[in-house]
């Protein structure tokens, strides 16, 4: 059972790695690919990232391309609402595993913020992503759930955090596991992105996906919000 059983719109491609690290090899050239060629069209290229443990071969992969990273803006899709030094921060595994050599060159947009509650450090973060310029490369990873970034389903905010018109940038949320406290972008600013990739890995995540594509209810899973826009998808078994 592979990607290409899907029934996927026509708007999506989809490749098919033969595994984790053709998946980070594939990925991370077309990504450079494109930073490269935003910073050649324009002066500078804008790159929003997501966080887990499944990226960090990617993120490792990334560091080593060849491109102005003086000229590379990086943000994240979303953050768990801990300081960097906390081993769940996804800023501090931008550090560890991106930012690095060459890649240290890049400047970094922060969603963490210290406030004395969640919704005021959204707030913060939302200010601070004012500087951020147009999103070039979006890099977005799924739950088993169907979430993305961290737009989860049946979440507090999540109706905003989907809708499209919204002037919100960033968003506090709720998940359903610890840590509960987290920061996300909000569609509206997450579609913006001139290319969006969705990495995926193994038969639980394709199954997640294929339940995704089979119903339109976006708040039981908020990745069918991006699967009818224009979307790479980066699978291996």
């Amino acid at each position: 059972m592979g990607i290409s059983e899907l029934q996927l719109p026509q708007s999506v491609t989809a490749h098919s790695l033969v595994d984790a690290k053709a998946l980070s090899v594939k990925l991370a050239a077309d990504v450079a690919e494109r930073l490269r060629a935003a910073i050649a069209a324009k002066g500078q290229a804008c790159l929003v990232l997501s966080g887990g443990r499944s990226p960090v071969p990617f993120l490792e992969k990334l560091a080593t391309e060849v491109l102005d990273w003086s000229k590379v803006t990086v943000s994240l899709a979303d953050e768990r609402w801990v300081p960097v030094e906390h081993a769940d921060s996804n800023a501090g595994l931008l550090a560890r595993h991106l930012f690095q050599g060459a890649a240290a060159k890049a400047r970094f947009v922060s969603l963490y913020q210290q406030a004395e509650n969640l919704d005021a450090a959204a707030a913060k973060a939302d200010q601070a992503l004012a500087e951020l310029p147009a999103i070039d490369v979006l890099v977005l990873g799924m739950g088993d759930d169907g979430h993305t970034a961290s737009l989860f389903p049946n979440s507090p905010n999540l109706a905003e955090g989907l809708d499209l018109t919204s002037k919100r940038r960033c968003l506090p949320m709720l998940a359903p596991s610890v840590p509960h406290q987290r920061l996300s972008l909000t569609r509206s600013l997450l579609a913006s992105a001139a290319f969006i990739a969705l990495s995926v890995q193994g038969p639980g995540k394709l199954a997640t996906l294929r339940a995704a594509l089979e119903g339109n209810d976006l708040n039981e899973m908020p990745i069918r919000a991006f699967l009818h826009d224009p979307l790479s998808i980066y699978w291996c078994p």
